[in-house]
């Protein structure tokens, strides 16, 4: 006689279950983006936000990039809470484009391998993709780039390159110096990305900074000179906290306007899904200046 009164709670225990979920409203859609520098396809997530269905108007884009050993899935599938990025959406009504950079391209263009042009690629090829794809604000006013990692030097390094075409840049937890003698790592996790640096760029040059020209510690001037919007952090436990330090110290004595915020954490995703909303709370500041949010 008990068994109709189980069946009800277990359909309490469910319908609990399912509204203990937030709906996620904005819409995740997947590109395949052919590049011609490559000779090749790759892949991007796309998240649109509800109001993207319904507004008539071009939206801004975020170009938020992955980190080492990575893919284009990682910042809607490695976050502890999946619904960030979807959240993040709805809040500031922008689109937010997840590319897929290889594991360890560092977004260069490499002088030697001609299927790594992740540059070409993520400036050219993957905006003209999107720009022709949605409907989109196609103006550097409208268009920010971030990152974690080896995408937080990507995202500075190509905004540092081509401060045309961006709003603003930030960087998580940022390599801002490839020389991998200053990351507190072991000795063979720094000697295999040594070794793929010297692959993709070279051999490397004597003294501290081994790439100029391709290291953001190298590149302080050409961010003064570009007088772009800046934001970049890292956790206080991070092993590439050095570089992030340095970097700080020379925009400070050459007086380019920058935020930098060291808060605790190391370089885990707990740590990047806490920092992608004060990063979003600074470009969403530059947009609004801009005059291309959506209300």
């Amino acid at each position: 006689m008990q068994l109709p009164k189980i069946r009800s709670n277990v359909k309490f225990f469910v319908l609990a279950c399912l509204l203990s979920f937030p709906a996620l409203a904005a819409r995740v859609d997947t590109l395949d983006v052919p590049s011609a520098s490559m000779n090749r396809t790759l892949r991007a997530a796309v998240v649109l936000p509800e109001r993207y269905r319904k507004a008539k108007q071009p939206f801004p884009v975020l170009y938020l990039l992955h980190g080492g050993s990575g893919n284009f899935r990682d910042w809607l599938t490695k976050t502890p809470d999946k619904t960030l990025l979807h959240r993040l959406a709805d809040q500031y009504n922008i689109i937010i484009v997840t590319p897929d950079g290889d594991p360890t391209s560092y977004y260069f263009d490499s002088p030697l391998i001609k299927t790594s042009q992740f540059e070409t690629f993520i400036s050219k090829e993957l905006i003209d993709r999107i720009d022709n794809s949605y409907r989109t604000v196609r103006e550097k006013k409208g268009r920010i780039i971030a990152g974690l990692s080896m995408g937080g030097h990507g995202a500075m390094y190509i905004s540092s390159r081509h401060p045309e075409l961006y709003a603003a840049a930030g960087s998580m937890s940022g390599v801002m110096n490839i020389n991998t003698a200053t990351w507190k790592v072991p000795a063979d996790f720094a000697k295999s990305r040594a070794e793929n640096f010297a692959k993709l760029l070279g051999p490397a040059k004597e003294g501290d900074s081994p790439y100029p020209g391709f290291t953001m510690v190298t590149l302080a001037d050409q961010l003064k000179a570009n007088n772009l919007p800046l934001i970049f952090d890292i956790g206080v436990d991070d092993f590439l906290i050095e570089g992030n330090r340095e970097i700080h110290r020379l925009l400070m004595a050459n007086k380019t306007p920058h935020d930098y915020t060291e808060r605790p954490g190391a370089h885990t995703w707990e740590y990047w899904e806490n920092a992608l909303p004060y990063q979003m709370l600074f470009f969403n500041k530059i947009l609004t200046a801009n005059q291309v949010t959506i209300h």
